[in-house]
């Protein structure tokens, strides 16, 4: 095991040590399952108090890279983050920079097409019969009637789901989530007035075929085809957002105009009232 305890400087301690300890595990010093020292150690080591360790580990907790057993044989130890856990802290962190302007959701939407249309060649090699099977049942929920829009969009976010697993990639499943897990559901809940399921099912119904016919090039076509549309109804769904502010500019402008006329329409009346007075 190898940490760095020296070059701290007084301001952000904590934060200084959860980066050298994070430095080192992503390094190798420290391996998956490796203890730590404990925090009087560490706080000896680093020159702090313990709640300054405390706080760093809590740093480190936050991002699941150590975790905490208690007894005999507990301590604090290096964790390995499951597959789940890290596609979670993608689609967070994804979330987050789009709430705060840093990502637009055009860059989103790009990144989506190209991320799926790879996925889709590679699905249709790929694909396994119970991936297909979990597409099929997902249209057949979609053409349900009685169905939802929460519970079709949700249907919709699994049957693309299942299309990225299909691609049998980790790298592209965890490059994904993203784009799927934070940000579809939200997109597909904006944009639901203006879908047609209808269609919508039928273009999955494309995608699903071609994928059993393993057909790469009818399915990139036919994901063409749904995201083309998408696209169209997003925009309808962001102009349709804005008309409600234009709107309200405007509406004080009318107001002035009008007020503007009328005072203008009063101070005629009272220069004529003025005029026939006059001797």
């Amino acid at each position: 095991m190898s940490i760095q305890y020296q070059g701290l400087v007084t301001h952000g301690l904590a934060s200084q040590i959860a980066d050298k300890i994070k430095q080192a595990i992503l390094e190798g010093a420290l391996k998956v399952d490796e203890r730590l020292p404990t925090e009087e150690e560490l706080a000896q080591r680093f020159a702090v108090s313990r709640p300054t360790i405390r706080e760093a580990l809590k740093r480190l907790a936050a991002q699941n890279l150590i975790r905490s057993r208690r007894g005999p044989t507990g301590g604090t130890f290096v964790n390995q983050p499951t597959q789940a856990e890290t596609r979670l802290m993608m689609a967070n962190a994804t979330a987050l920079l789009v709430s705060m302007g840093e990502l637009s959701l055009a860059d989103i939407a790009e990144t989506r097409q190209e991320l799926e249309s790879l996925c889709c060649r590679l699905a249709a090699e790929r694909r396994t019969d119970e991936q297909l099977q979990v597409m099929r049942e997902e249209i057949s929920r979609q053409r349900e009637p009685t169905l939802s829009d929460q519970d079709f969009c949700a249907s919709d976010v699994r049957f693309h789901r299942t299309l990225i697993a299909a691609a049998h990639n980790p790298a592209l499943d965890l490059a994904s989530a993203g784009v799927i897990e934070a940000l579809q559901p939200a997109i597909n809940l904006m944009v639901f007035r203006f879908r047609d399921r209808a269609q919508v099912a039928d273009q999955h119904a494309a995608i699903h075929q071609a994928l059993m016919a393993r057909d790469g090039k009818a399915a990139l076509c036919a994901l063409t085809d749904y995201m083309d549309v998408l696209t169209t109804q997003y925009q309808a769904a962001q102009a349709a957002n804005e008309q409600p502010k234009i709107s309200a500019k405007t509406t004080p402008t009318a107001q002035t105009s009008k007020t503007s006329k009328a005072n203008t329409s009063t101070s005629l009346s009272r220069q004529a009232r003025s005029k026939k007075s006059a001797p």
